[in-house]
């Protein structure tokens, strides 16, 4: 990535966790033409196959002209002998001497796809001068970033958050950066504060769902290492429920460290709404008030802006340094998805309350997006991909709340005529989005579905899809407008995610 930016080259990392067919979607829709990847990588100690990933990727996309391949486990891959050459015979070819390009502000530094309500994800375009400043800005007074201190954000660079707050922000302002290859349950639940204690971490940055998993397996791993060093703790990717923020808070932080819950989005390129560490009093839970020159508006489904206590829409009102300028390729899409819902506003997707202090409270996305362990994932994405299914005829896809993730995905999916409903099929159906597109999108629950609730229009009522999936089908509201009110009595009487006790 910092070799990139040092030629003026434009990079569009691509988590590893991605399927050859999501990858081979990034590669046709910026036109990259050279890839750079490793044999394999390894996970919780598992080795993930990233170079056979990038040739079937490429067998689909075509226009590929170079794959660099850095030797990481010394797996046997395969290498075109034109196409693809070692990172390390490429490196020992050329002189160290590699002048820097000078860019002008508003060039492009980085594209990073993030998936969108509808259809195919979208390129957030970032570019060389105001995203820079805002992630270091960001950094240095939400994390209260001090010479010599040890920062350590848990992310995977493949995301948005390892772009601002592993590499970027952090390196502008000269700060010592950790950066972590695995999981935090790997080889044991005491990995990361093993490694806070190694290297003497003063911040730690990571996302609720990282805590809510290992909250679940109770204090004692925590508390036998010492994590004196810990000075502040950060949260990214969703909202933190009180529960977490407080075993966070309490057992990691042993009661004495600060906690920012910060909250932005890929769109944003850095922290929009979040506490300063010792000026603002926090709220578990609340991702408290917005950064400096931050204008957050709440507004109804009308557009009207509400003043004071309040819940609706989250937009924010003013540009600011970080802001994506453009979607890559398709700047019509950028403006349709971000400022026609309401006017002269950006949209930020998110539904947000606002209390009687002015604390910003973020409920969860309000289009078809669902955040499953802090990764953004489009419905319509999954629901295409159980569609392309054979057996599949429909599909529509919402989430429900998962202890761990945050968010889990439920998919009610109806059936071909004549084709049976059966546990092998539930199983090859979760193997086969998780082939498509990959483990993050699996399904974690499928519930076969006669129909599906759809006004007379044939839209679907996903708000009923949503409430049955939250075991909440006492509050269906007005079922009188569907074309079938009848199918949602066969949803909700098989309905998958039934509390212990109903």
């Amino acid at each position: 990535m910092l070799a990139c930016a040092r030629i003026g080259a434009i990079h569009s990392v691509v988590f590893g966790g991605f399927s050859p067919d999501s990858l081979a979607q990034r590669i046709t829709d910026c036109k990259s033409k050279v890839i750079i990847t490793a044999d394999e990588g390894l996970r919780g100690g598992k080795k993930v196959p990233l170079k056979a990933n990038v040739d079937a990727a490429i067998a689909k996309a075509g226009g590929v002209d170079w794959v660099v391949v850095v030797k990481r486990t010394g797996g046997k891959v395969d290498m075109d002998p034109v196409r693809d050459v070692w990172h390390h015979e490429a490196a020992a070819m050329v002189d160290t001497d590699c002048p820097v390009e000078p860019m002008n502000a508003e060039d492009p530094l980085f594209i990073l796809y993030t998936s969108g309500s509808t259809g195919k994800p979208k390129g957030a375009l970032h570019t060389s001068g105001g995203y820079l400043v805002f992630a270091a800005l960001t950094h240095e007074y939400v994390f209260d970033y001090r010479e010599g201190e040890i920062y350590w954000c848990t992310a995977d660079v493949g995301w948005v958050t390892g772009h601002s707050y592993i590499l970027y922000g952090p390196l502008a302002n000269g700060a010592t950066t950790l950066m972590f290859e695995g999981v935090p349950n790997y080889p044991d639940n005491s990995r990361f504060w093993n490694v806070v204690d190694k290297h003497k971490v003063n911040i730690f940055y990571t996302a609720p769902t990282a805590i809510r998993a290992l909250m679940q397996s109770g204090d004692e791993p925590v508390k036998k290492t010492s994590r004196a060093s810990l000075r502040l703790l950060g949260s990214v990717g969703e909202p933190i429920n009180p529960e977490a923020w407080e075993w966070y808070y309490r057992v990691v932080g042993d009661s004495r460290c600060p906690i920012v819950d910060t909250w932005w989005q890929t769109e944003t390129g850095g922290i929009l709404i979040t506490p300063l560490p010792g000026a603002i009093a926090q709220k578990p839970g609340s991702a408290t008030k917005p950064f400096f020159g931050v204008v957050p508006e709440i507004v109804d489904a009308d557009g009207k802006v509400l003043e004071g206590e309040a819940q609706g829409n989250l937009c924010i009102a003013k540009s600011w340094p970080g802001q994506m300028r453009t979607v890559y390729g398709d700047h019509a899409r950028f403006e349709q998805t971000y400022f026609s819902t309401y006017k002269n506003k950006y949209f930020t997707g998110d539904g947000c309350r606002r209390d009687a202090d002015g604390y910003y409270w973020i409920t969860g996305r309000v289009d078809d997006v669902i955040n499953v362990s802090g990764h953004r994932m489009g419905t319509a994405e999954v629901e295409s991909s159980l569609v392309a299914h054979d057996a599949v005829s429909e599909a529509a896809v919402v989430g429900y709340p998962h202890d761990i993730k945050g968010q889990g995905i439920y998919a009610y999916v109806t059936l071909m005529k004549g084709i049976e409903p059966t546990e092998t099929l539930r199983k090859e159906l979760v193997a086969w989005v998780r082939k498509d597109i990959g483990p993050i999108a699996s399904p974690d629950l499928i519930q076969f579905a006669p129909g599906l609730p759809k006004t007379r229009s044939g839209k679907i009522m996903r708000r009923i899809l949503r409430k049955i999936a939250e075991d909440e089908y006492g509050s269906l509201g007005d079922t009188s407008t569907l074309a079938d009110p009848m199918v949602v009595n066969d949803l909700v009487d098989n309905r998958q995610n039934k509390k212990a006790n109903a």
